[in-house]
């Protein structure tokens, strides 16, 4: 494979991997990857089809409507290749030989469901995959796909955050139809990756628009929080997911009819987020402080 993601910064210097950032807000789209290697495809024991419930499902082209000057990654690579909001030790022995249960932490949720760092299941379709997965593979995939998203995203924040005096990661992810509950779910680690004045003005925006949302239920925020937010060092972080029913077709397959209005909610949150994050001094340090 290529390049496992693209790196997208000011539109003047779309060719330089560190341009400068002009804005404090960064974007990540973990999810939305649909390049599928021809060497995975032969391991799968279900038909192509299982493996889109795993996608965001075109959220990353939101994302890019929806961007002005923010610097956004947005992963090529299918989830089912591998889960950049997994860990790098959270490997499922049932799909992968280099698995070392005894080696690591408890298993998380996910991993005993079956959504570790290569996942082994794709909704009610069952397992995916004919075979495990060797050591070397699963290594190879951290070394190409994981390691170079998080060390790219890790310096875009420092540079954000190196110019602004903070830095604000918009992690943006979609969910599937969960009812009346909500058609956004804001998730910030239960107030562990971001300042609370964040998550309220992108409550604000969604109900400005008139679309309901709920905080840290059903989605908290997963492993890109966890390792990327550091609210006492100026960096927040905030999980972004969006009901697909919002921009996709009466199938979730394509953009729909509601796309537009999406990504215009989209551009509403992260122009307020930028706007709070700027509201502070000149050198930031009051904002990162909280």
């Amino acid at each position: 494979m290529d390049a496992s993601f693209e790196r997208i910064g000011a539109p003047d210097a779309a060719d330089a991997p560190f341009a400068p950032p002009l804005s404090p807000v960064v974007l990540s789209v973990p999810h939305a990857g649909r390049d599928y290697p021809a060497g995975l495809l032969a391991a799968l024991r279900l038909p192509p089809a299982a493996l889109v419930v795993l996608e965001d499902r075109h959220v990353d082209a939101v994302a890019h409507a929806a961007r002005t000057v923010e610097t956004m990654l947005v992963q090529r690579a299918p989830r089912a290749w591998i889960d950049l909001n997994r860990s790098e030790h959270e490997r499922d022995p049932r799909v992968d030989e280099g698995a070392r249960p005894q080696a690591q932490p408890a298993a998380s949720a996910k991993l005993r469901s079956g959504l570790g760092l290569v996942p082994r299941r794709a909704g009610s379709a069952g397992d995916l995959w004919r075979r495990r997965f060797s050591a070397a593979e699963v290594t190879a995939r951290i070394a190409q796909d994981h390691r170079p998203y998080h060390d790219a995203l890790a310096a875009t924040l420092v540079a954000a955050r190196a110019r602004f005096g903070i830095a604000v990661l918009i992690d943006v992810h979609s969910m599937p139809p969960i009812g009346a509950h909500a058609q956004v779910v804001l998730g910030d680690r239960f107030g562990q990756s971001s300042a609370g004045r964040f998550v309220a003005r992108l409550e604000a925006e969604a109900a400005a628009m008139g679309i309901t949302s709920a905080l840290n239920t059903p989605y908290a925020g997963g492993h890109i929080l966890e390792r990327h937010a550091a609210p006492a060092e100026g960096v927040h972080a905030i999980q972004l997911e969006i009901d697909r029913s919002l921009y996709l077709d009466h199938r979730l397959d394509q953009p729909g009819p509601g796309f537009a209005r999406t990504v215009a909610l989209l551009r509403r949150m992260l122009a307020a987020v930028e706007d709070e994050a700027l509201a502070g001094d000149a050198t930031g340090v009051a904002l990162a402080a909280e």
